[in-house]
């Protein structure tokens, strides 16, 4: 993978890593065994962003793998279904082999080459997802890497924007933060950020929420709009 080196004075533009840049679709068979339903998947990981946010009420962090296999235990209970160890553990590790959507090194490569500095901001573990972004050959595209674990606060609560900010040596307000989840676009704008919607397929904006300033349906297009 090229590298591409910008100036330390080039616009930043961080991006959530779960479901903006790989795909979890890639779950769906293991889900359609287990609960004989692919979309099992997506009310599984709707559940898994409920538990973190009860750990921003509550003050209470827990790391990400936890949550994510309590979730799916509770989605097995919910389900009435026995959870046997090898479909929890072939769920959990395929977590950590989330391929890109066929979009992304194309669009990362459009924004490096409009001469933007870029960064990964995860709710995942930071090992997980510097595994995940090399396996996807995806590493070379950024500056920073950065996870919520670094300050013990899941996004959207204002901590994680102002790690990735003070890691890249901006302010907020000089950052765009882009992601395909409407609660991500809500935090980060809160913290001061700019913001850009990835309109993923069955991703829509909260219509009570902040407007981004910029959407797109794919990251090609968006860096076409953000170079302007």
């Amino acid at each position: 993978m090229a590298t591409f080196p910008n100036s330390p004075a080039a616009p930043v533009v961080v991006f959530d890593v779960n479901g903006t840049l790989l795909d979890l679709s890639v779950l769906d068979p293991h889900f359609a065994r287990l609960f004989s339903h692919p979309s099992v998947r997506e009310e599984w990981f709707h559940l898994l962003e409920r538990l973190w946010m009860v750990t921003l009420i509550t003050d209470a962090y827990e790391p990400f793998a936890e949550l994510a296999e309590a979730a799916l235990r509770m989605t097995a209970q919910k389900w009435g279904i026995a959870l046997p160890d090898e479909e929890k553990a072939a769920i959990l590790q395929g977590m950590k082999a989330l391929p890109p959507f066929p979009d992304v090194a194309e669009g990362l490569a459009a924004f490096r080459e409009a001469g933007f500095r870029l960064a990964a901001l995860t709710n995942g573990s930071l090992a997980t997802a510097k595994t995940l972004l090399e396996r996807a050959e995806l590493t070379g595209f950024f500056d920073g890497v950065f996870s919520v674990e670094q300050v013990k606060r899941y996004k959207p609560a204002r901590e994680p924007y102002q790690l990735a900010a003070r890691g890249m040596g901006v302010a907020t307000a000089e950052m765009t933060m882009t992601a395909a989840h409407a609660w991500d676009i809500a935090g980060a704008r809160a913290a001061g950020c700019k913001t850009a919607f990835l309109a993923r397929p069955g991703k829509v904006l909260n219509p009570l929420g902040p407007v981004p300033d910029w959407q797109a349906p794919n990251l090609p297009e968006l860096a076409r709009k953000m170079r302007r």
